[in-house]
This record gives structure tokens, C-alpha cells and sequence, in this order.
């Protein structure tokens, strides 16, 4: 059935400021992608990501380049040989499962085949700062369950400390973003194992983690800017224990589906985790969530606001989407 395509490009307030090794940002710019039968419609969110050489024109031309192939009825399976990973594939590909479940009339977790989706548990971003800055944050957060500390700067040491020193309770996982090297990997990690930290997220920078490989991990590494889709995994043997699936990064739910199935028989943990962004970029990622050791989808939260009918976040749980929302 000919489909027809509507994008537009939105900008939400960060709620303060969010900063990570590579920068600091006040908003989220999304692109939503919605289609159309005439009678239902679905709709998908990507963030596209500098960092991968994305940029927000780039995402949107990539996705009207979709009409014609739309309208002549491409369907998801055609989607992944059409577009390459990556946000705007992400943005369409969610679209679709959006639609197909409406027009189906189920929901999207039983067009997957898998059980319903549960509430978990996610992680709560405290973003990279001076030790007091980030202790003061991890106070004001100590109630929950999970903390994810971005770090990836000279003195990471001290900021984890305070971090712990604040939130004694809490379960922490570190994301240095890159922003480690080989020479001070082993004190960061010695550092981080110190206070209980219990998952380091991409300490050296993809393309230059061999090093990894050449020493004993006193905490589990995962690999996120070194893992897209599939394709990646080989060269992660050895160096990582863990993958973070992010959906901007496989271009949608049906390859993070796939990724999620081969990354788990190869023996790695699985994390979900988001860019920051409203609850229809985090509801899709929730079928995927329900396999992960470790969630991170806390992207809304992070937002001065959300859109209508967003997840519903109760301390530390999400809670699945309703079909206002997604799916």
C-alpha cells in the first residue's frame, strides 16, 4: 500500500545543560518521520549525531529521499537494504512498526513475537563536571537505583569518588565517551572499581581500543561508539563484555532486534541505552530493554518537558509506552 511521508525537525529544551567529554548542549534537535496510509498513521524519532557525521539537514534530505520508494510500498524488510544504519533509518524504520501495529490492531511487541514489555529499571544521567558539581547532582539522585556518571577528563578519578561518596547506595555505571586513553586507563578503571562502579562504557575511543585487549578487566567494559549493528561485533571479541544497542546507531528496531539475538549468542552483555530525546525515541527501545542487563533510557527526563502521552517514569522505572505514544 502507497505510504506518504511527512518529516519535521524539533527542538526540546534541555532541562539545565547536559555535557559529556565532547561538549555541552541546551537542547535536543530531533526529526520525526510520520506515514501514512490514509486511515492510520505512524511515527518515528532519531537524534541525529555529529559524532558519526549526521547532521540534522543531512537526516531529514536522507529520509525525503525516501518518498518515491514509499509511495511504491517499501515495506521494513526492503528498509534495511535501502537506507544504511543510522538515525534516519531509525526514524523510518520505527515509523513503520508504528503503523504496521495500528493497522494490525496489535500491538507492536506481538508483531516482534516477543512477551510483552514490563516496566525496568533505568539508569539516571549525572553529566560531566567539576567533583563537587557532579557530587552534588549524585546527592540530589541518591534515591535511585542507578546512576550513570559521565566522565572522560583529566581528574576522573576524584569526580567517581565524590560521585560515591555521594550516593553510597546506589548502583553505578561510568561512560567515559571516549574520552580515556592507554595511559590512563588503568588508574580510571582501578578508580572506578574502587567505588563499585559496575559497567565502564567506551573508555578509549572507537578505532583505537586495542588496548583493551591487552589487559584483565577489573570491571565489565561495554562497547558503544565501537558497535552500530551486526556488522561490528567480530572485532569487539576480547575487548568488550557488553554492547550498548541504541537505535540511532542500528537505524531502528528491527535491527537492534537482530543485533540483540547474535550480540547475546556470542556471549556479551546486553545494555540499551538513548540519546538524549523525547519519550517516542525511548518506546520503540523498550522491546529491546526487556533482554538488557542494564537500561538507560532516561533521555526524557533529562528534557525541560516531554511531548504528550510520554513514558511514564516512576522513580527508578520506566514503564512501557501506550499506544497514544508508540506502537
Amino acid at each position: 500500500m502507497s505510504l506518504v511521508l511527512e518529516t519535521r525537525i524539533e527542538h526540546w529544551p534541555i532541562a539545565g545543560t547536559f555535557a559529556i567529554s565532547r561538549g555541552t548542549r541546551t537542547e535536543a534537535v530531533v526529526v520525526l518521520a510520520e506515514l501514512t496510509d490514509g486511515r492510520h498513521r505512524g511515527h518515528g524519532e532519531a537524534v541525529p549525531y555529529a559524532r558519526y557525521g549526521e547532521t540534522v539537514e543531512g537526516v531529514v534530505a536522507a529520509l525525503e529521499a525516501m518518498r518515491a520508494p514509499l509511495a511504491a510500498a517499501l515495506d521494513r524488510t526492503a528498509l534495511q537494504h535501502a537506507m544504511p544504519a543510522g538515525a534516519a533509518r531509525n526514524a523510518l524504520d520505527c515509523a513503520l512498526w508504528d503503523l504496521e501495529a495500528k493497522r494490525a490492531g496489535v500491538p507492536a511487541h506481538a508483531l516482534a513475537g516477543v512477551p510483552a514489555p514490563r516496566p525496568v529499571v533505568t539508569a539516571y544521567t549525572i553529566s560531566l563536571g567539576a567533583p563537587e558539581v557532579m557530587a552534588e547532582a549524585a546527592m540530589k539522585s541518591a534515591g535511585r537505583a542507578l546512576l550513570k556518571i559521565k566522565l572522560g577528563g583529566d581528574g576522573d578519578p576524584a569526580r567517581i569518588a565524590a560521585v560515591r561518596r555521594a550516593a553510597p547506595d546506589a548502583r553505578l555505571i561510568v561512560d567515559a565517551n571516549e574520552g580515556w586513553t592507554p595511559r590512563n586507563l588503568a588508574e580510571n578503571l582501578a578508580a572506578c572499581a574502587a567505588a563499585g562502579v559496575t559497567l565502564v562504557e567506551q573508555p578509549l575511543p572507537a578505532g583505537a581500543d586495542a588496548a583493551l585487549a591487552d589487559m584483565a578487566h577489573p570491571i565489565p567494559i561495554c562497547a558503544d561508539e565501537s558497535v552500530h549493528d551486526r556488522a561490528s561485533l567480530e572485532a569487539l571479541a576480547g575487548r568488550y563484555e557488553a554492547i550498548n544497542i541504541k537505535l540511532d546507531k542500528t537505524g531502528g528496531l528491527t535491527e537492534a532486534l537482530r543485533l540483540a539475538d547474535e550480540a547475546q549468542q556470542r556471549g556479551f552483555m546486553l545494555m540499551v541505552g538513548c540519546m538524549v530525546a523525547t519519550s517516542l525515541s525511548m518506546a520503540p527501545a523498550m522491546l529491546v530493554a526487556q533482554r538488557a542487563r542494564v537500561v538507560d533510557l532516561d533521555g526524557p527526563l533529562l528534557l525541560a518537558r516531554d511531548r504528550p502521552h510520554g513514558l511514564l517514569y516512576q522513580d527508578s522505572l520506566i514503564h512501557p509506552p501506550t499506544a497514544a505514544l508508540w506502537g
